[in-house]
């Protein structure tokens, strides 16, 4: 059946709802003046299908077409995203290590750090294409094959430069299948039929929150196992090897959410366009915000143990391990509080991230020039706090305005976004012979600043225009 088309009064409502309902957290609908917009709901390509408000959209069936008992369906997935995020971590508090032990330069190490982005990026947008059309399940079990296949090789890499960069690409492919097609798995998972009592904004919550506990304790284990296992370059990726294998069997028994009548139906590369990522909202709310939810981690846990190396001395290593802890951890705790961050500010938590961000990196650089370990323990706190917020009430805007086609397809898009920031640890590494950490901070403060009025000037003309 056709899409319905809504009627053009809808456009400044449409485009608002996020912002003005301050009594009871919704979801913002889609922008039915949007040119782009409207040209995915029309894409002949996909499947054709209804269009419903996400605030109340009923949840997926089984492939067969019947629909399935209530369960918590998505505490099954949780294992296989956990371990893949695990997997894209755990090298963090390593960069102390490889330097030492393996003599990389440190431009080196932030590079081998931010290598799994040339995997990350094809994994998120080329994977949600192939889940688009064959479904997601056997998508994540490629996530979980490369993911062991990462682990192996930087396991037998310490010094061999091209091997660690190969796995840490692996990696990088394995996360970002789980950050599109495992993220919009859960979503689905987290809807009738297989769970009626999920909250609206669970779908986003979920998958952020398995993700964040992934990145943090997979990072945090590494770290205790570097600093007090024997072989510390080699056991680390052998208790992600194992666990991976373990999450194996919990997925096999993860419901398929995607029946094949809503799949697409043309190959997988024609799919890769996104139109609904042209969605005004998404142009100017979600991609100025969103390389700065992993360039707050990187800043917090790959800059910031930098500034203090000196004073720890044997502790480097672990110390590093608290930092991604602390900072994800604090992520962690906050992303349930966005709803009621939404509902206080009128649906502008991201402005509220945004701007514990810019400030998180104004304190980096008083960290940068003062040295102290503790004074870094705060900032990562900070950014870690602005970090949790950025990254679900973004999220939130992308789940709204994608169309059931493309929710994968726009999610990589916008974890792709999201991890160009994680660059900028190596950005910055590579300045340092013109420029010291508390110099180049200043200029990432200021930018950080920019993005935050970009996205303040967008919510007022929203607010404006309702």
């Amino acid at each position: 059946m056709p899409l319905p088309q809504q009627p053009t009064s809808t456009k400044n409502a449409a485009d608002t709802s996020f912002l003005m309902d301050t009594q009871q957290f919704s979801l913002p609908k889609s922008d039915a003046g949007s040119d782009s917009l409207a040209d995915s709901r029309s894409d002949s390509r996909r499947t054709p299908t209804s269009q419903p408000n996400l605030a109340t959209q009923p949840g997926p069936v089984s492939p067969s077409g019947q629909k399935q008992p209530t369960t918590r369906a998505w505490l099954l997935l949780a294992p296989a995203m956990f371990m893949l995020a695990w997997g894209g971590n755990h090298f963090t508090p390593l960069l102390h290590l490889y330097e030492s032990l393996g003599h990389y330069a440190t431009w080196q190490a932030n590079l081998l750090l931010g290598m799994y982005v040339a995997g990350l990026i094809p994994g998120l947008l080329v994977a949600s294409a192939m889940s688009d059309q064959h479904g997601r399940k056997p998508v994540m079990f490629g996530g979980l094959a490369l993911a062991f296949g990462g682990s192996l090789l930087l396991g037998l890499g310490l010094h061999t430069f091209w091997l660690l960069c190969i796995g840490r690409a692996l990696a990088g492919a394995a996360v970002g299948i789980a950050m599109s097609v495992g993220t919009s798995w859960m979503k689905e998972l987290s809807s009738p039929p297989f769970d009626s009592r999920a909250s609206i904004s669970a779908g986003a919550r979920r998958p952020a929150l398995t993700l964040t506990l992934g990145f943090g304790l997979g990072a945090g284990v590494t770290g205790v196992l570097a600093q007090w296992a024997p072989w510390p370059a080699v056991t680390p990726y052998v208790l992600h090897g194992v666990l991976t294998v373990v999450a194996l069997f919990f997925l096999v028994r993860v419901p398929e959410s995607l029946p094949a009548e809503r799949r697409a139906t043309t190959s997988w590369w024609k799919d890769l366009a996104v139109p609904s990522a042209g969605h005004r909202t998404f142009m100017r709310v979600v991609l100025p915000a969103a390389p700065w939810v992993f360039g707050a981690a990187g800043v917090a846990y790959a800059i910031m143990p930098a500034t203090v190396q000196d004073q720890l001395g044997d502790m480097a290593t672990i110390y590093a391990a608290v930092l991604t802890i602390l900072t994800l951890g604090t992520g962690a705790l906050i992303q349930n509080a966005v709803p009621a961050i939404n509902r206080a500010t009128g649906g502008r938590a991201l402005t509220v991230g945004l701007s514990a961000m810019t400030l998180g990196m104004v304190l980096a650089v008083v960290a940068a020039l003062v040295a102290s370990p503790w004074f870094v323990l705060v900032v990562a706190v900070l950014l870690g706090a602005a970090y949790g917020i950025c990254v679900v009430s973004a999220l939130l805007h992308v789940q709204a305005i994608a169309t059931p086609q493309d929710l994968a397809g726009l999610t990589g898009v916008y974890y792709s976004l999201t991890y160009v920031g994680f660059l900028l640890p190596t950005v910055l590494a590579l300045l340092l012979p013109l420029a010291s950490y508390s110099v180049s901070l200043v200029g990432v403060a200021v930018l950080c600043a920019a993005s935050l009025v970009a996205v303040q000037r967008e919510y007022a003309r929203m607010r404006r225009a309702a």
